[in-house]
């Protein structure tokens, strides 16, 4: 969740943010449906026992979203809103030329991953790439796990993709890595900052475009002068600190309270 959870700070360094990771049950992309689910909403449910009350849950993670977005919005919705992630396939099909989507296992067989190619890539060559371990090497913040897995899903993809989806959140943090290894022949297509954006409008139609107060979960789309939210970590379920692997990447870092 480091690159939504970053987009947001840097869009809304005044917002109370609250990071409901789930080391305990990583990876999520080897669970079942059902399972993904049922963490997805724990996840939501102790978030929102920390804070009290939330603007808004964002689900960083396209296999969570793919999933669990129905079952979190049943739930919590109309008060909370629910944003969900979504692989930037559309942006990036829409030059028309063959394009490539990595994603996790989980996702890359997914029939939601599929009806969005049906959707928005139906006349662009597409090639799915499962990256395997890719998001594991990336929670680890491992060199050489990071760089054995993103040279396994290079060499799937093909040498005529100009553009390459990344379907995972995780994967984003790694993105120069990913460029030299394809060597900088494609563009990368990420979601973070949309869903960042997404979130803010939500906020916002939700408060009638009324500051929100008190920023718990993220803020509205108007700043407050001169504040600076907090960062509050939860580990299934468990008050933390930011793990060590976050700080390897520039999006760890920015969400450090100062």
């Amino acid at each position: 969740m480091l690159s939504t959870a970053a987009a947001l700070r840097a869009a809304r360094p005044d917002a109370d943010l609250f990071l409901s990771m789930d080391p305990d049950h990583m990876p999520w992309g080897t669970h079942t449906p059902e399972q993904i689910i049922d963490r997805a909403l724990a996840g939501a449910r102790v978030a929102l026992d920390a804070a009290g009350s939330l603007d808004a849950v964002a689900v960083p993670c396209n296999t969570a979203s793919v999933h669990s977005l129905v079952r979190l919005r049943a739930e919590l919705e109309p008060r909370i809103p629910v944003i969900g992630t979504v692989p930037a396939i559309k942006p990036a099909a829409a030059a028309g030329t063959p394009i490539a989507v990595w994603s996790t296992e989980a996702t890359t067989r997914s029939a939601y991953q599929r009806r969005l190619l049906e959707t928005f890539a139906r006349d662009v060559s597409v090639t799915p790439v499962a990256c395997r371990g890719l998001a594991e090497a990336v929670e680890s913040a491992d060199p050489e796990l990071i760089a054995e897995a993103v040279a396994y899903a290079a060499a799937l993809t093909p040498p005529e993709a100009t553009g390459v989806v990344l379907g995972c959140t995780h994967y984003d943090l790694v993105g120069e890595e990913i460029s030299k290894a394809l060597s900088g022949r494609a563009e990368l297509f990420t979601a973070a900052r949309a869903v960042a954006t997404q979130t803010l409008r939500r906020i916002d139609q939700a408060a009638g475009a009324v500051e929100v107060s008190r920023a718990t979960g993220v803020a509205g789309a108007r700043a407050v002068e001169g504040t600076s939210g907090k960062v509050t970590v939860l580990t299934s379920g468990r008050l933390a600190e930011l793990p060590r692997a976050a700080l390897s990447y520039p999006a760890g870092r920015s969400l450090l309270n100062r």
